[in-house]
């Protein structure tokens, strides 16, 4: 699927949404798990601890991403790691996410893993970004957005939150981050990203890293930035052909590596670690050790808390020892 000519719908149209919307989500719903299985909690009042503002939207969570709606805005991503279009999107729709001060909830959803959701929502083109309120969709936009038309649409969205008495927001820390200012090269980086250069961004990233070696946010900041940068230029058709070249030469690196920056940026954390894991197992000398540096900035970029992560590390120590 594609949108090549779509536009987002103006924030006039937006205020005019309503929550009787058309599609019925229940039959996508599930009994409900012991305890919430990737969505994050909400509050009525102000945050209570560290909650992602970005979740996978699977089968199994759906439903508490559906309840969950009924205290706070979930925008849901329609996406497919086919498309460089949706990637890039995802990207900076997590970037604006961030700046909601936990007030609203990305959820992006694979439609290649989870093709049920894309019908319930009679999607049309990839990628779209839809809302859910009290458990009723709030159409946004279908195909590219830029980050003004993102949060001019969340502006709007939150404003017929309001109305409908979803006010709730998670414990994402993001209200205290934003009544903080960022130091000065963090906010050189953050600049440069929202302008779309990305190479400007990670020179400040690594100043800031030179000043203060430990500083956790610049080095993920950093790995962030760099991946953007690779995959920059990258053509959707281009993707493709990678990963017919990677099928056909597991062990050249450059092809290997490129296409675990494409798993990262679709979501597959999983299949990245395992690729480039698998590549360390079968190869020694320079190029063994150039894929394990990347392996650990790809560490950086999930999150080292991330429980991917932890068994990406025990695999990696396999291989390596």
């Amino acid at each position: 699927m594609s949108s090549p000519g779509s536009r987002p719908v103006s924030p006039a149209a937006a205020s005019q949404l309503n929550l009787r919307g058309a599609v019925d989500l229940s039959a996508l719903r599930r009994p409900a798990p012991a305890a919430p299985n990737g969505a994050p909690a909400a509050s009525g009042g102000s945050p209570g601890g560290s909650q992602p503002l970005r979740v996978d939207a699977t089968e199994a969570n759906f439903q508490d991403l559906v309840q969950l709606s009924a205290q706070i805005p979930v925008l849901f991503l329609l996406w497919s790691n086919r498309s460089l279009e949706a990637s890039t999107l995802l990207h900076s729709l997590e970037a604006v996410v961030e700046g909601y001060a936990g007030k609203v909830v990305l959820a992006a959803a694979d439609v290649d893993a989870f093709p049920q959701l894309a019908q319930a929502f009679q999607v049309q083109a990839i990628p779209t970004a839809v809302a859910v309120l009290k458990g009723q969709p709030v159409p946004l936009f279908e195909g590219p957005a830029s980050d003004q038309e993102i949060r001019a649409l969340i502006d709007e969205l939150l404003k017929v939150a309001e109305a409908n008495g979803v006010t709730g927001s998670i414990g994402a820390g993001a209200a205290d981050a934003e009544a903080r200012p960022l130091p000065p090269l963090h906010q050189a980086a953050f600049d440069a990203i929202e302008a779309g250069d990305y190479a400007a961004a990670a020179t400040a990233y690594r100043q800031a890293l030179a000043e203060k070696p430990a500083d956790a946010e610049a080095k993920a900041g950093l790995a962030q930035v760099e991946l953007m940068g690779r995959l920059e230029l990258l053509t959707a058709t281009e993707a493709e052909a990678m990963r017919q070249r990677a099928a056909e030469e597991p062990d050249n690196i450059e092809v290997q590596l490129t296409v675990a920056d494409l798993d990262i940026s679709g979501g597959h954390i999983e299949d990245a670690f395992n690729r480039i894991i698998a590549f360390i197992g079968r190869n020694f000398g320079p190029e063994r050790e150039a894929a394990r540096v990347r392996l650990l900035e790809l560490f950086d970029v999930v999150g080292i808390s991330d429980q991917r992560v932890a068994k990406a590390r025990q695999g990696l120590a396999r291989v390596l020892f």
